[in-house]
């Protein structure tokens, strides 16, 4: 317990020094947590009812944002000082990534933001803020793309904490922990995707070309299933949440990607899905196609 205070008492500090808002206190990884029943350190780990979508969240795509002064100036957790990036510098570096889950989900992260744990984001000691990594799992080399927006862990032998999402993609929620690479990306330059794939019996209910479109676009889930996007189709009609935007179910990939758009704006993208998640309990993907 006297450790959970000391920790809370530097991360106090860290805010008052400038770091930004910080709520989660650090942890040790849910497998090196005191566990007397299958429990997870401090109440936290996987959600009550995640996702259905879970394994096909889609990686953060980055956009270049102007790292905020505010949230990169030096600080000091736990007696150790760090000094952030105040901008993109190559980055890469192999140690042990842990997660946190349901326990700080809904709390704000060191940006203000709210921490979604189905969400891919993570926190890093020096990365800027906001900014981009991509980390991949060293024992069986699935990798993701996170967007930092958080400021941890602060144990020498971990490296990144990832959103539950993220580990979950990477095979290392439920360890608690696995050994990763995290290399940083520089959003600055255009990112390689892959070109869209058209599927060999395409019918009128799949979009195989809507990327050329222009604006901006809410992806609400993507599934290997078609089945299954097109059941997540019906509830976004039937539920109102699709009026007024082509709702479809987009084959890219060898992945049936439910979306919406295109939206005037950006911020009208970022309502609509912030209107599906509060409906639907999903998470969701605010993306423009130019």
């Amino acid at each position: 317990m006297s450790k959970n205070l000391i920790a809370l008492v530097a991360l106090a500090a860290l805010v008052g020094c400038g770091g930004g808002t910080t709520t989660k206190p650090d942890k040790p990884p849910a497998s090196a947590s005191s566990k007397k029943s299958g429990g997870y350190y401090l109440d936290d780990g996987p959600g009550d009812n995640p996702p259905a979508n879970l394994d096909q969240i889609p990686d953060a795509v980055p956009r270049y944002e102007p790292p905020q002064s505010r949230f990169n100036k030096p600080y000091t957790a736990l007696g150790q000082s760090y000094t952030p990036m105040t901008q993109y510098q190559p980055y890469k570096a192999r140690g042990l990534a842990s997660w946190y889950g349901k326990r700080y989900h809904g709390q704000k992260t060191s940006t203000g933001e709210i921490y979604d744990m189905y969400a891919m984001t993570a926190a890093h000691t020096t990365l800027p803020i906001p900014g981009y990594a991509r980390v991949t799992s060293l024992a069986n080399g699935k990798s993701v793309v996170v967007r930092v927006n958080d400021r941890g862990p602060f144990h020498k032998d971990r490296i990144i904490d990832l959103s539950y999402a993220a580990a979950h993609r990477l095979g290392i929620a439920e360890g608690g922990s696995g050994m990763v690479e995290v290399e940083a990306i520089d959003a600055r330059q255009p990112q390689k995707s892959a070109a869209p794939e058209t599927p060999a019996a395409a019918s009128p209910a799949i979009s195989s070309s809507a990327n050329s479109a222009s604006g901006a676009y809410v992806q609400a889930g993507a599934f290997r299933s078609r089945d299954n996007a097109e059941q997540l189709l019906d509830k976004l009609r039937q539920r109102g949440l699709a009026e007024n935007v082509t709702a479809e179910n987009w084959y890219n990939d060898d992945v049936y990607r439910v979306r919406l758009g295109p939206y005037s704006s950006r911020d009208e993208a970022e309502r609509a899905a912030a209107s599906i998640r509060d409906a639907l309990g999903i998470s969701t993907l605010v993306t423009t196609n130019r």
